[in-house]
């Protein structure tokens, strides 16, 4: 299969070059970025020397151009949201499908968009057309059928792949959970602002994105669909001063008072995914252990004094919870094995 990528200057972009250009079934063809168009990836991303072809270079982003490209199946937009649905229109038209890893087919509801995105949706007429694809929850295998596939954000991951199995079997309350989540700078993207500066985040970690962090929508929009009821959680994100992945400490109503019913909801939902270790009792994921991989651990224990289930995630915030999982879904929708180019 023959694929594109377009806004690859930023992290997320990088690492989904370096995936697929060492894929063994897709073949990366088009690589595009405004501000660096002519200029050889190799020679950009120093990093990738000897990984992708030398000839490959930087093209325009224009939407025109690509969607008349027709070498090109498949393009991953690593574009900020706002900007993604002005590409996915002239793509999906042009026959092509498209892998967004921005928010902007994350959410059914215009109205949810607008309320944390300060903007109303950019192409509402595509909803109906998009799917939120975080393949260890899909139910069935209608989704890979949709040609405008919604990547999951990395603080979503990091909560829904704990949470949704346990909220469908009815051993956890769906009210009261609290989520703290702790993320490396690499989160923010890719830009030179005091707040990201080497001197500003050595040595110190701290809140933001209080009270409503604009992940909060994708996540409760997610687990309402897993309880079959509105859901409202406690989400609260944290800068840490490491460069890549996220760990997540949830606290949620346990509805039964053991945590192997927790352990035996897990095996059950995610027999056979390779992408997900559940970690031994006792034990808690470690970010240091899943950097540089699209693994997520888990691993839950019960507070008898409170009545409740801490459940703990780790995550690489650029593989598993961006690139990494957009390349599985690839392959999940492509009919490949599903950890094609991702060990």
């Amino acid at each position: 299969m023959n694929v594109g990528i377009v806004g690859a200057s930023g992290y997320s972009g990088e690492e989904l070059v370096r995936l697929l250009a060492r894929h063994p079934r897709a073949r990366l063809l088009s690589v595009t970025s405004r501000t660096l168009a002519g200029r050889p990836v190799a020679q950009v991303l120093p990093r990738l020397r000897g990984v992708v072809a030398p000839e490959l270079v930087f093209t325009p982003s224009e939407p025109a151009a690509l969607a008349a490209d027709a070498r090109i199946d498949t393009y991953f937009l690593a574009l900020p949201h706002g900007v993604a649905a002005d590409y996915a229109r002239p793509l999906l038209a042009a026959g092509k499908r498209v892998i967004d890893l921005s928010a902007d087919f994350r959410l059914s509801s215009t109205a949810t968009y607008q309320e944390y995105y300060n903007h109303p949706h950019p192409a509402p007429d595509l909803l109906g057309e998009a799917v939120y694809a975080l393949p260890e929850i899909m139910r069935d295998d209608a989704w890979k059928k949709k040609r405008l596939l919604a990547c999951p954000g990395c603080y979503p991951t990091s909560v829904l792949v704990p949470l949704v199995p346990l909220l469908r079997a009815g051993v956890i309350a769906p009210s009261n959970i609290v989520v703290n989540s702790f993320s490396g700078v690499s989160g923010a993207g890719k830009k030179a602002e005091d707040d990201y500066l080497f001197c500003e985040r050595a040595e110190s970690a701290k809140a933001y994105g209080i009270p409503k962090h604009r992940h909060l929508s994708e996540i409760e929009e997610q687990l309402s669909a897993a309880a079959g009821s509105k859901m409202i959680i406690q989400f609260t994100p944290h800068l840490a001063p490491m460069r890549r992945g996220i760990a997540t400490t949830i606290v949620a109503r346990a509805q039964v008072g053991e945590v192997e019913a927790v352990y035996s909801v897990w095996r059950k939902a995610y027999a056979g995914q390779p992408f997900i270790q559940l970690l031994p009792l006792g034990s808690t994921p470690d970010t240091a252990h899943v950097t540089g991989t699209n693994r997520i651990d888990l691993a839950a224990a019960y507070d008898p004094r409170t009545g409740n289930y801490i459940l703990t995630s780790a995550e690489d915030n650029l593989l598993k919870g961006a690139s990494g999982q957009a390349v599985q879904i690839l392959n999940l929708v492509a009919g490949w094995p599903v950890t094609e180019g991702l060990l």
